[in-house]
Order: C-alpha cells, then sequence, then structure tokens
C-alpha cells in the first residue's frame, strides 16, 4: 500500500511539472514584445512595445550599423557621411533637454513632395504647412518616444508657439532620396513648420534662427 502511494505522488509530481512549467523569463531581442526594460536583452529598451536601441546610449544592435560611442552629456560625433564632395558628421545623440533647452530653428516641408522626402516616421502621414508640427534630431526624436507630444518653442522676439512632434530629423543618415537628397541634421536641430515660424513671427528667408525649447 504504502509503495502504491509512493508511485502515486510520483506521478502527480511528474504531471504538475510537465502541464504547470514555472513562469517564462523570456528576453526579447530587436523588435520583439515588450512591456518593460527588464523585457529586452543587453541594452535594448521598451519602445511602443518592441526592444530597440536606446537613442541616449548610441548603440546599433537592430540597425547594424556601426555603434556610436556613449553620450555622457559631451555630445560628439561618431563618424562623417561623405554628400556631394562635402563631409557631414554623424549624431546620435543631442544635448541634454532642459526646460530652455538651445536649437536651432530650420524651415521643412512635411507636405507630399516637400523637403522631408517621404511621410513623417511617426504617424506615417505628410502633414500641410498649416499644421504646427515639428522634427526632433535624432538624439532628441529618442527612438520615437517623443511622437505626438507637445513642445514650446521660445524664439528670441519673445513669441512662442506650441507644436507636435511628428518625425525625426536624421542625424545618423542623409543624402539619399528617403531624405530628398538632405544631409544629415546637425544634433540641436528643432525642424519647423511654415505655422510654427509664422506663430513666431520669424523671417523664413532666413532658414535657420537660434531659439530654446522644452516638453510642453
Amino acid at each position: 500500500m504504502a509503495n502504491t502511494v509512493y508511485f502515486v505522488s510520483l506521478f502527480l509530481v511528474f504531471n504538475m511539472i510537465i502541464f504547470f512549467p514555472p513562469p517564462s523569463n523570456a528576453i526579447s531581442s530587436c523588435n520583439g514584445p515588450c512591456r518593460t526594460e527588464n523585457d529586452c536583452s543587453g541594452q535594448l529598451i521598451c519602445i511602443n512595445g518592441k526592444c530597440n536601441d536606446d537613442p541616449e546610449v548610441g548603440t546599433h544592435t537592430c540597425s547594424g550599423s556601426n555603434p556610436a560611442p556613449p553620450s555622457n552629456g559631451d555630445c560628439k560625433p561618431y563618424g562623417t557621411l561623405r554628400c556631394n564632395g562635402k563631409s557631414y558628421p554623424k549624431y546620435s545623440c543631442s544635448p541634454p533637454v532642459t526646460s530652455s533647452t538651445k536649437a536651432s530653428l530650420t524651415l521643412n516641408d512635411f507636405s507630399k513632395g516637400g523637403d522631408g522626402g517621404g511621410p513623417s516616421e511617426c504617424d506615417d502621414k505628410y502633414h500641410e504647412k498649416t499644421e504646427r508640427v515639428v522634427a526632433l534630431s535624432t538624439g532628441w526624436y529618442a527612438g520615437g518616444t517623443r511622437c505626438g507630444k507637445m513642445v514650446r518653442i521660445t524664439a528670441g522676439n519673445g513669441r512662442s508657439v506650441l507644436a507636435k512632434v511628428v518625425d525625426e530629423c536624421d542625424s545618423r543618415n542623409g543624402c539619399d532620396s528617403e531624405h530628398a537628397g538632405q544631409p544629415p541634421c546637425h544634433n540641436n536641430i528643432v525642424d519647423g513648420s511654415d505655422a510654427v515660424w509664422e506663430a513666431l513671427g520669424l523671417n523664413k528667408d532666413l532658414g535657420v534662427v537660434d531659439v530654446t525649447w522644452s516638453m510642453a
């Protein structure tokens, strides 16, 4: 009788191991599903439900390009891209964002056939010149974590405007059809639509103006 009970117990334990395995601690790689950063392998972070490179660290595990040095607040280029006989620095980082971050405001046409090439990266849509939208340099774009968020841009004349982040001003790639032949953006660019420039009362013929910006 004792032996029968012993074997029955072993049978039950064996079946519990098979049918009720311990909780999984699966780690996702590039583009794998995630809910927290702990779900992603290595230095990958969870962005919009998928594991991806951390733009603040500067890794390129998922993109397959050469890794850039980590940003420690002193953001420096990690290489150059030659375009039309000129060399342009490539950045994976941008200066730290503060309540009054210094930036260069540039002018961009986000509409179809405009300066931006393809549709905006955040929503895969084109935007009319009348919309107050911006693209941010790669470091500030932060892998899309600022997509759809509002930023406040302030010009030297004291005027300010709220604009929505819809795209990345790519600081690592350029000079191709995807980027409408444009070279890589510098690491401190807020690329604004006509409506942004007009709301700030700025002369669009200048092309580049010093501003400050912050998250709204």
